[in-house]
C-alpha cells in the first residue's frame, strides 16, 4: 500500500495528554505497549498512536506488531508490516479495538515462551 504524505504539520496548539510505555516481562510474552494521545484546547482527541512492539514476534516496522494511529492524514492500522485504513467512530472505539487485538496476539506470544 502506498503511504499518504501528511500535507500539514502537527498543530503546536495540541497538548500531549498521554505519553506512556509499558514493558511486558519476557516470561509474560515480551514487548512494549506504547500510547501517545494529543488533544486540542477543548479536550478533543486530535492525534493518537497506539502500538504493541515486540521484536521477537516481528522484525519489520521497528518491531511494531500492532498499531493504530492517525498520522499521514488518515486513520489506519499496522499489523506485522501491513497497513490498512480503519473506520473511525471515535478514539474510545479505536482504543478498544487495539486492546482486544493486543490481547489475542499477546496470548499467542505467551504460548510461544
Amino acid at each position: 500500500m502506498k503511504r499518504k504524505k501528511s500535507l500539514s504539520k502537527p498543530d503546536p496548539a495540541n497538548i500531549l495528554l498521554v505519553d506512556e510505555s509499558y514493558s511486558i516481562h519476557k516470561k509474560k510474552g515480551n514487548g512494549i505497549i506504547r500510547r501517545q494521545v494529543w488533544a486540542n484546547a477543548k479536550g478533543e482527541i486530535m492525534r493518537y498512536s497506539l502500538a504493541y512492539i515486540n521484536n521477537k514476534l516481528f522484525h519489520g516496522d521497528n518491531g511494531r506488531v500492532l498499531g493504530y494511529d492517525n498520522a499521514h492524514g488518515y486513520h489506519h492500522k499496522h499489523y506485522m508490516g501491513s497497513i490498512e485504513p480503519v473506520n473511525f467512530k471515535n478514539f474510545e472505539d479505536i482504543e478498544r479495538q487495539f486492546e482486544q487485538e493486543f490481547e489475542v496476539i499477546h496470548e499467542k506470544a505467551k504460548e510461544r515462551q
